[in-house]
């Protein structure tokens, strides 16, 4: 008989393209990006920015004035542009 579906254990199977997000986003992370999305904004003004942290969609950045600012990651932006935002 004719073999007619790959082993799992095969070699020449493709790689799994690895998920950006481990987890889903609740909808105040969302509207968090949304904010990020026109400008930074101030380090402490959202609870939600050290999970956004953790997961790598936004960092922190020094302004001129030296008090810490919060902005996109290019993961970030990757998934407001997955939801058509961008």
């Amino acid at each position: 008989m004719y073999k007619t579906t790959r082993d799992a254990n095969d070699a020449t199977a493709p790689a799994k393209r690895p998920t950006m997000l481990r987890r889903l986003l609740s909808h105040h992370e969302l509207a968090t990006l949304l904010l990020l999305l026109h400008a930074p904004i101030d380090a402490f003004a959202k609870p939600e920015i050290p999970m956004l942290h953790e997961a790598g969609l936004v960092e922190t950045v020094a302004t001129e004035a030296g008090a810490p600012s919060i902005r996109l990651t290019q993961e970030g932006n990757a998934v407001l542009r997955g939801l058509g935002i961008r």
